[in-house]
């Protein structure tokens, strides 16, 4: 074991932790004012529900033992033989230690998917539907992706932070639940204000600063590659910061706050498959052609399919982590990360970029599937969808009681 390596991992934990308190800010600023304590809400909750599933099970279906390349089993159940000796995943740092990193992983995953339904869907609903997504969706494709005899890393697939795990997972399930769902009563007449901005750059500046460990202390260790993950992580996102920028200059002869800080998460969206992989000078084209990709594609799924993905939760995570795939296939090099069985496309193998295709094809096909498993379940319980009159209100008050602004008397946005 290694002091040095188990610091940087409980610290690199603990910057992970706090992007679910920043995406609760992100989504709760973009929302309008009704609706801000059910958004947020919906990732707090999702703070308590997902760690005790990950110490109970979620855990040992991961990661312990491995059954087709697909799921785990019960050996760990309760955390039962996870200590403070090294596991199976990384000899210098706890058992405990890699168990607790990755929990921060289940935790702000299906979180993102609570960005596309903002103002519609019942609470109780989404609460249900998150707990079995975990065990049908997420610890499914953290095993394919990481755990011992995964299926996707047995065909050579690489994701170094959560790709195919975290992005396009989540996004694609985001996208068929807000089909499922419907468009907000109003959504092509009502214009949808964000209500607090500054709230926006707040969640923004901390989901950056917290992924920093979600990519860095994908190393496992305070090594050469976490440094590289680091720098990578942050070229990207300042990139497609300054893409973004760009693209608004062009498009409105205005830059805006709102337009940067997505910028700079979908900067970091994509690099998330590739920050270990990748030459530093990719991470430049990898983070600037992120924001006209993910800025069109969110143009084409509500301008011209006229779905209501709320928050962009598909158009920024779903097809971003799916740029980030491909570029990981194009520029990987694997004298950066001998995890890597060949080089990238641009060197002139093709055998990563096709595995990195599989991987993706296969993800939201798991996502696909699942999500409409959990809406089936789901469904036998509880409608997914609030009442006319309950929408009209607002979620902070039908839902919870409460509201965000209680001396707030104007107008409602």
């Amino acid at each position: 074991m290694n002091s040095g390596d188990t610091a940087f991992m409980l610290i690199s934990t603990a910057f992970v932790f706090f992007m679910t308190p920043g995406l609760a800010f992100f989504y709760g600023g973009l929302v309008r004012r009704k609706n801000v304590c059910n958004t947020m809400m919906a990732c707090v909750s999702i703070m308590g529900l997902s760690v005790v599933m990950w110490a109970l099970f979620g855990y040992s279906l991961a990661f312990g033992g491995n059954h087709g390349g697909i799921i785990g089993d019960l050996r760990w159940i309760g955390l039962s033989n996870v200590g403070m000796k090294p596991g199976p995943y990384a000899d210098t740092i706890p058992h405990l230690v890699f168990c607790a990193f990755q929990m921060m992983f289940a935790m702000i995953t299906p979180a993102l998917i609570t960005g596309s339904l903002v103002g519609r869907m019942k609470f109780k609903a989404l609460f249900l539907f998150v707990a079995i997504w975990s065990v049908i969706v997420y610890y499914p494709m953290a095993h394919m992706v990481w755990g011992e005899g995964g299926l996707l890393a047995a065909i050579g697939s690489v994701d170094f932070a959560g790709g195919d795990v975290v992005h396009i997972s989540s996004g694609v399930s985001a996208l068929v639940l807000a089909i499922i769902l419907g468009k907000r009563r109003g959504y092509e007449v009502t214009t949808y204000r964000i209500h607090n901005i500054p709230f926006v750059v707040l969640g923004a500046s901390l989901l950056w600063f917290g992924w920093f460990g979600f990519n860095a202390g994908s190393s496992l260790k305070a090594d050469g590659l976490a440094a590289h993950a680091f720098m990578t992580s942050g070229i990207s996102a300042a990139s497609a910061l300054l893409s973004w920028m760009l693209i608004d200059t062009l498009i409105s002869k205005k830059t805006t706050l709102v337009g940067a800080s997505t910028g700079l998460v979908v900067g970091l969206v994509a690099i998330t498959p590739g920050a270990g992989f990748v030459p530093i000078w990719a991470s430049f084209i990898i983070g600037a052609l992120v924001s006209p990709i993910c800025y069109f594609g969110v143009s084409l799924i509500k301008k011209k399919l006229k779905i209501d993905d709320a928050l962009d939760a598909f158009g920024c995570h779903g097809i971003g982590g799916i740029w980030g795939g491909i570029a990981t296939g194009i520029f990987t090099q694997k004298s950066i990360n001998s995890t890597a069985k060949w080089d990238g496309l641009i060197f002139g193998d093709y055998h990563l970029f096709a595995a990195q295709i599989v991987g993706i094809l296969v993800t939201a096909a798991v996502a696909v599937v699942g999500t409409l498993i959990c809406v089936a379940i789901v469904r036998l319980f509880t409608t997914l969808r609030v009442d006319k009159r309950e929408e009209q209100l607002g979620l902070d008050i039908s839902q919870h009681g409460e509201s965000a602004y209680p001396s707030f008397n104007g107008l409602d946005q």
